[in-house]
């Protein structure tokens, strides 16, 4: 119920139930319902409107053109760099590559790695300290810890192509491409120093997996990662650089294919009903000459009955 009478404005208590107001008497559910079902047709066509360039935005930011197809394509393949081989740490020990699954190397992956961090990050906090956090385990984790941030920033310019698509033309997704690739740099700068300063230590421990006679290097699967991280930045700019369809080009081009469709709808109802029609006539001209032929047989039996 209205907490005022549309028509005289008198303030409505919770009992009053009945649908006449008690001071000027006019129905209040009824009251000039033309004109409020008019405002709600408008609200509603408005609502349609803005439903439909939201749409439209967002399957032009996505697909709209055979660029930003491509540019959608490339902005997911970096996330297979993350499962290749980036580093390894090899030892008379044991043996650690730094990719995901551990498929691609011998010894402990990086979810090995993981599970002894969290198993027991004193631990590791208290060995990083022993080295003064300028050794292989110290550069090793801060390797890793931008590797991780160089995958967040990557997932980040991803979902910004979504989320921007109202904003075809925008810095976002070069922004984070840029500092995902910035992260892996670092992330191997702080690889190589660990793998340069071993040859210093004899025996390291990464939590419970110890190490003896440290070596190591860059693998390929980080080479081949930076190389997608970079394509899709490349796509990205590219993008960005693109001229963009506007709001009112893409409800344009929108409603001319809707009117496309109705008129081959139209067209084709036109065919049906002349197909009908003629199916009819047909029909009728069949059964006239049955009709016909039926009189006919009927008439030549008669006057041979007459002639006998």
């Amino acid at each position: 119920m209205a907490s005022t009478c549309p028509n005289c404005g008198r303030r409505l208590r919770w009992y009053d139930v009945k649908a006449e107001c008690k001071e000027c008497g006019v129905s209040i559910p009824n009251f000039n319902w033309e004109a409020r079902l008019e405002e709600d047709a408008e609200r509603a066509e408005q609502k349609s409107l803005s439903f439909h360039r939201t749409m439209n935005m967002f399957a032009y930011s996505i697909w709209g053109t055979k660029l930003r197809i491509v540019r959608i394509i490339m902005s997911f393949l970096p996330a297979i760099g993350f499962i290749l081989p980036w580093y390894k740490i090899t030892s008379d020990a044991e043996s650690i590559g730094i990719d995901m699954l551990g498929i691609f190397t011998d010894g402990k992956s990086l979810i090995d790695v993981f599970g002894s961090f969290f198993g027991n990050m004193s631990l590791y906090f208290t060995n990083m300290g022993y080295e003064g956090g300028s050794g292989v385990l110290s550069y090793t984790m801060l390797s890793v810890l931008f590797m991780l941030l160089c995958a967040l920033f990557i997932v980040i310019a991803f979902f910004m192509i979504l989320f921007t698509n109202k904003h075809p033309k925008s810095k976002l997704m070069v922004i984070f491409d840029v500092l995902s690739i910035a992260c892996a740099v670092v992330s191997g700068i702080m690889f190589s120093l660990g793998v340069k300063g071993a040859a210093a230590e004899t025996a390291v421990n990464f939590g419970d997996i110890p190490l003896y006679n440290i070596s190591g290097g860059v693998m390929w699967g980080y080479f081949v990662a930076l190389a997608l991280l970079c394509v899709a930045c490349v796509f990205n700019f590219l993008v960005m650089r693109a001229p963009a369809k506007s709001h009112e080009q893409l409800e344009e081009e929108r409603l001319a294919r809707k009117a496309e469709k109705e008129a081959k709808e139209e067209q084709k109802r036109i065919e049906r009903e002349k197909a009908q029609k003629e199916a009819e006539e047909k029909a009728k001209e069949e059964q006239e000459r049955i009709v016909a032929e039926a009189k006919a047989k009927l008439a030549a039996r008669k006057e041979k009955k007459n002639k006998k």
